[in-house]
């Protein structure tokens, strides 16, 4: 299990968000402010694949604007990435996505956190981590199952809440809403005024 750990580190040839393709990307060097989401999915030109990637780059001002980085994982190449970042959308490519995407060849990081499928690919896996390292959140998916991206925007919203505030988040919750106090008093304040919208 991950979550609540510090994320494994790995260092891998990885094509960058301005398509310069670097050998020693190092993850604990390129974590975000406030965090980092870190993602796995099976294969390059493949069919679920494209529209996460894509429905990431559409919402990654959002994840900038909250002080956390974007960072893609798959077992092709560097220049299997590079070549789908170069094909045009309508042609089954991503189009230049501006957030790095890693070389996992050995599968090595795969293998280290736990989404290696058929010693073959990724599942989809989706790793929150915190500023300081440490994974927050993970959800893993099966092949044909497309994530959410506007979920991990929400869980992003969730964990800087609660370490700003120390308050905890109940079912639902998103960013503006009131947030419970973790005591047997905050939890009947809470659910009094708001268990109508549970």
């Amino acid at each position: 299990m991950l979550v609540t750990n510090t994320a494994p580190d790995f260092t891998a040839t990885t094509v960058l968000g301005d398509g310069s393709i670097v050998e020693d990307f190092k993850l604990s060097e390129n974590f975000g402010e406030k965090g980092t989401v870190l993602f796995f999915y099976p294969l390059d030109f493949t069919f679920v694949c494209p529209s996460e990637l894509i429905a990431f780059d559409h919402r990654l001002k959002d994840f900038k604007d909250r002080g956390v980085n974007i960072i893609g994982v798959s077992v092709d190449s560097q220049f299997s990435h590079f070549a789908w970042r170069e094909t045009p959308i309508n042609a089954g490519g991503i189009g230049r996505v501006g957030y790095p995407l890693v070389a996992d060849l050995t599968k090595q990081i795969s293998k280290d956190y736990d989404v290696l499928f058929g010693e073959a690919v990724a599942l989809r896996g989706s790793f929150l981590i915190d500023g300081k390292g440490v994974v927050r959140h993970s959800v893993v998916n099966d092949l044909p199952l497309g994530r959410n991206i506007d979920e991990m925007l929400r869980m992003v919203d969730t964990m800087q809440f609660t370490d700003e505030h120390g308050e905890v988040c109940p079912a639902g919750w998103v960013k503006g809403d009131e947030g419970m106090k973790a005591t047997t008093e905050g939890v009947a304040e809470y659910l009094g005024k708001h268990e109508g919208e549970l």
